[in-house]
């Protein structure tokens, strides 16, 4: 986290960014115990969090309620996900197929986030010169 009014779109970038490389290292959790017995698939929750800190924001003041946001408390949160039933005898709920599907809009949205902060940078590098 950067220190500065300036980057302030940088860190909840950053954060972002940050739930997204968990959210990778949850599903590959999930995929590598496709076979345990009563395993329950895991997932992370950030959105919510973010929609919360953001709520209430109109376009033209953006800028002042990311300044707002509170970046120590803006953080992942991994969980068991006990809503999917377990359609397989020994109780695990991982889908092989929809962890993959899950797997790849996480990573177009980690590239995303990856490519929304280097455009900032770009922002603030050309507001520099």
């Amino acid at each position: 986290m950067i220190n500065s009014q300036i980057y302030n779109f940088v860190n909840v970038l950053d954060k972002a960014a940050d739930a997204a490389w968990t959210r990778n290292e949850v599903i590959n959790n999930n995929l590598a115990n496709v076979d345990t017995p009563n395993f329950k698939r895991k997932d992370v929750q950030f959105e919510t969090y973010l929609l919360a800190e953001l709520e209430g924001a109109d376009s033209g003041n953006l800028s002042k309620v990311v300044a707002g946001i509170d970046l120590d408390g803006l953080n992942a949160t991994s969980y068991t996900d006990y809503s999917n039933l377990s359609y397989r005898l020994d109780g695990n709920n991982v889908d092989v197929d929809t962890e993959n599907v899950e797997f790849a809009s996480n990573q177009i949205k980690y590239q995303a986030l990856l490519g929304s902060i280097t455009n900032e940078f770009s922002m603030i590098k050309a507001a520099l010169n």
